[in-house]
């Protein structure tokens, strides 16, 4: 007996994916009353956020975007397509604009994407320190950047380039931990006073 594949998830059945899982084209449309991710074909809820969260990683993505060159683009919160079962959010995402169409773009394809920076909560530690650096490593994105919050409460930046024959990253060579000052040449130059960053 053949089961017919679901042509799109609803509200009411997201949580019974096929056999093979959905896929991007499948959920996209998809209205769920708490935010959620589509993870190798399965609808994973997201974590609430606490303010210091979506303050620091509002400022980075400022800094970062004032500091942008062509033919860079930040923006926060942009599924990133990966695959057709693997279009993460990343907190921020850097990426090559050209041949994109600004009023169709829905994610941006992986192979555009220059810098993924995550700021790391209790709800995605695994999420930010192992399967995403992971998965992007992976599709070569160049540059992968980890937000921590310290014990003191100040703000590291955890700093990685791709290693292109493992297709894994490695920190840094030059500064592979940023405190007080973020200071990178790549993917252009970049300046952040971290301390500023939980100002409140």
């Amino acid at each position: 007996m053949t089961v017919e594949r679901p042509a799109r998830a609803t509200p009411e059945d997201w949580m019974f994916p096929p056999e093979d899982g959905w896929t991007y084209d499948q959920v996209k449309d998809l209205e769920l009353p708490f935010d959620w991710e589509l993870v190798d074909g399965v609808i994973v809820p997201r974590g609430m956020t606490k303010l210091w969260h979506n303050r620091v990683r509002d400022r980075i993505q400022r800094h970062v975007e004032d500091a942008s060159e062509e033919p860079f683009v930040v923006v926060s919160e942009q599924c990133v397509l990966v695959d057709k079962q693997n279009p993460p959010k990343p907190d921020i995402v850097v990426f090559d604009r050209r041949g994109l169409s600004y009023f169709d773009l829905e994610c941006v394809p992986v192979e555009k994407v220059a810098l993924v920076v995550e700021v790391v909560s209790p709800g995605s530690r695994q999420d930010d320190r192992v399967r995403k650096p992971a998965l992007f490593a992976d599709h070569k994105v160049p540059y992968y950047w980890r937000v921590e919050r310290e014990r003191d409460d100040g703000i590291a930046v955890h700093e990685y380039w791709l290693h292109h024959e493992t297709r894994s990253y490695i920190p840094a060579p030059q500064h592979p931990v940023h405190r007080g000052t973020l200071i990178t040449e790549v993917p252009f130059p970049v300046e952040i006073d971290l301390g500023a960053l939980t100002d409140f």
